[in-house]
Order: structure tokens, then C-alpha cells, then sequence
């Protein structure tokens, strides 16, 4: 959990992550999937944070410097959706700058006014979040 934790900590200074303390990723534990190297360091991680039993975000989605252009964030993002779609989720959204990563996985943009739950959160952690700037919001139909 430590080395999930620093990852994604390690895009936060630059706004591409959130902070995440040790509880989120402990209470999150069940909700992560990561790619870790033969050596059992992770390369990358991903995470669903459920905001309602029909609504859940992609969160955390962080690939090292070093692993990046290997398709692993594909990875992460296919066992989140296949991760949300096997718990009975009809739909899935991120909030990404990566728009040609999320578009070629299948997300179609979106606005943030059709996520009342995500607009309270972010007012809840921070008035600047609540403007997307440079971050575009994406959702996914999930199949049963």
C-alpha cells in the first residue's frame, strides 16, 4: 500500500492526481488494481471510488515515468472497467488529461454538470477543483 500511495502522490504536485493518504488507500484496498514488475515493485495503479450503487469514478490511475508507453495504463484502465462492470456499475467516468488515452479505451467526454455527486466533492476538497481547466471528464457505458 505504501508504494501504491507514493505513485500516485508523485503526479499530485502537478495536478494530474489527487493527494491520497494512507486511509483512502486503505479503504480502498478492494478497489485498486495495479501492475507490479517481476521484481513486485508497482509500475502502475488504478482505482474505482464509488459515489452512489449506480455511480463510480476511475481515480488514480498512475503509471512510473519509467513504465510509461507500454500500454499499462490500457491495462489499468480495461481491469477498472471490467472491475466496475463485474460489481453491476452502468457506467464509469474519469477526470483525465489524458483525453486520447480514455477516448481510444472507449469513454466518450462528457461534461461534469452531469455528475451532481462529483461537483459536490469537489467543492468539499477544493473551489478550484470545480473548474476542469485543462482536465476533460469522460464516461463509458458498462455492459451487463
Amino acid at each position: 500500500m505504501p508504494q501504491i500511495r507514493a505513485l500516485n502522490n508523485q503526479f499530485a504536485p502537478d495536478g494530474l492526481t489527487l493527494l491520497r493518504d494512507e486511509w483512502f488507500v486503505t479503504s480502498h484496498v478492494d478497489d485498486y488494481r495495479i501492475v507490479r514488475a517481476a521484481d513486485g515493485s508497482v509500475l502502475g495503479c488504478v482505482a474505482l471510488d464509488e459515489y452512489s450503487p449506480s455511480l463510480v469514478e476511475l481515480v488514480s490511475l498512475a503509471v512510473l515515468t519509467r513504465a510509461q508507453h507500454r500500454g499499462i495504463g490500457k491495462l489499468l484502465i480495461h481491469a477498472a472497467a471490467t472491475l466496475a462492470q463485474k460489481r453491476g456499475y452502468p457506467e464509469l467516468f474519469a477526470v483525465s488529461l489524458a483525453d486520447q488515452l480514455f477516448l481510444h479505451m472507449g469513454f466518450v467526454q462528457s461534461e461534469l454538470q452531469h455528475y451532481p455527486e462529483k461537483v459536490a466533492r469537489y467543492a468539499r476538497i477544493s473551489r478550484s477543483e470545480l473548474s476542469l481547466s485543462r482536465k476533460f471528464l469522460f464516461s463509458r457505458a458498462l455492459s451487463g
